[in-house]
């Protein structure tokens, strides 16, 4: 699968490293945006497995790395999860200018919750995929729930989050704290296809259903049976890339 590497500018005008993931005779039939989850990157293995089966059947896949982590500039700590609403805004206004606008916004675990929001400010999407994602983005606190006393009182706390120390700052809990998804889901308006595991550990199967109940058709949801938040086995990635550009192909 070709990639290139391309830049753009984030929300918060910082450099955002990005990859676009080709097909190999570059037939592009569409283009779609990926969001990666909390404090991971665009490198995660199962990303590359997900946009590898995408580009199988024509679909060219722009993922980036949000303000302050893998290879983009910034600092974490000044960063929310509006500003990585924002940062996608800008990732798909850098599509549309210099490619084609996304048909498709996939987000996993946090950046599922993302795409849920972002997608009502991009008006050439019309599927969105969720993988592992929490129904309300505060779901992220649990996993820096010792840390949350020592937020409140001292405005912020570093915390280990996969082995990588991070600063977390009162404004990035409050943000949190202030959306509600609901409205967002109910009022998608865009096909969804929801994609979760029953033993999902780090974001449980119940999050999937409320985001389903939520959602109006056209709606689908598919299990990953034995699947871990993170697709760590990669016939689990590989086949959620193969679903999704199945199911996205009536879309575009």
């Amino acid at each position: 699968m070709p990639s290139k590497k391309v830049e753009f500018t984030g929300a918060l005008g910082e450099t955002l490293a990005a990859k676009l993931d080709l097909p190999e005779e570059e037939n592009i039939k569409a283009y779609a945006l990926f969001a990666h989850c909390f404090t991971c990157s665009k490198d995660l293995k199962a990303v590359g497995n997900i946009t590898r089966q995408l580009a199988e059947v024509g679909i060219a896949t722009l993922r980036f790395d949000f303000t302050g982590l893998g290879e983009s500039a910034g600092d974490f700590a000044n960063t929310n999860f509006s500003s990585n609403i924002d940062d996608l805004v800008a990732a798909c206004r850098f599509l549309t200018e210099e490619y084609e606008g996304p048909s498709i916004l996939i987000g996993h675990s946090l950046g599922g919750a993302a795409v849920l929001q972002a997608a009502n400010q991009m008006d050439s999407v019309k599927a969105v995929a969720t993988i592992a994602a929490p129904a309300e983005p505060e779901h992220v606190k649990q996993n820096f729930e010792m840390s949350l006393d020592e937020i409140e009182e001292k405005g912020e706390a570093k915390v280990t989050l996969a082995g990588r120390p991070f600063t977390i700052k009162k404004q990035f809990v409050d943000d949190l704290e202030e959306v509600r998804m609901k409205d967002y889901i109910n009022n998608l308006d865009r096909a969804l296809i929801i994609f979760h595991s029953p033993i999902d550990n780090t974001v449980g199967i119940d999050n999937a259903q409320k985001i389903f109940v939520a959602a109006k058709h056209p709606k689908s949801f598919i299990s990953l049976d034995t699947a871990d938040h993170l697709l760590h086995e990669k016939s689990d990635s590989e086949f959620v890339g193969k679903v999704l550009g199945t199911w996205a192909e009536k879309y575009i």
